[in-house]
């Protein structure tokens, strides 16, 4: 029989991965198109990347439930339901696909195949976001993302570059520490 069991040290890590998703979302500057420049995708990556593709999701997941009912842990210290349904929601439900993705490619050998995969988990974030955004503002697809993602495509690749070396500086402390993640 499988021991599927979830080792204490692992949740605890998960748990203060989301507290940092939570604290590096706060850090924002606000621009004409009503979503702010934050340091959520950084975090998103560096969870994903340090928990792998399962714990990272559930992280998120957490960080997603706790804005969701009222913990202010979204950009400037938002929450509830308006704001995951608002124009910015979009992208709040795309950090699930780049965690998901991030954490994949975390665990590739090929660094092809590594920023093939942190890419598709950056597309996966974007495009939830664009289309929301388009959606609530009633703009096109073409302006909407002109507007809502263009401006933050270079800074939000620049942060899953960062997000990835310094998972791997956490990974190798948290080995050095006993911890081991899968």
């Amino acid at each position: 029989m499988k021991n599927n069991h979830i080792p204490v040290k692992i949740l605890i890590l998960t748990g203060m991965m989301t507290a940092v998703t939570a604290v590096l979302s706060q850090i924002q500057f606000p621009l004409p198109s009503g979503i702010p420049v934050t340091l959520q995708t950084f975090a998103v990556a560096l969870t994903a990347y340090v928990l792998g593709w399962k714990m990272g999701a559930a992280s998120v997941g957490i960080y997603i439930l706790l804005g969701s009912i009222g913990v202010p842990v979204f950009a400037g210290f938002n929450s509830g339901v308006a704001v995951i349904g608002g124009m910015t929601g979009g992208y709040i439900w795309g950090f699930l696909i780049m965690a998901l993705f991030c954490g994949l490619a975390y665990t590739q050998k090929n660094p092809i195949l590594l920023a093939a995969l942190s890419l598709t988990g950056l597309a996966g974030c974007h495009i939830p976001g664009v289309m929301q955004f388009a959606l609530l503002t009633n703009r096109s697809m073409t302006e909407a993302f002109l507007l809502a993602s263009a401006p933050y495509l270079a800074k939000d690749i620049v942060s899953i570059a960062a997000a990835y070396f310094a998972a791997r500086a956490v990974r190798t402390s948290l080995r050095a520490a006993g911890y081991s993640i899968s």
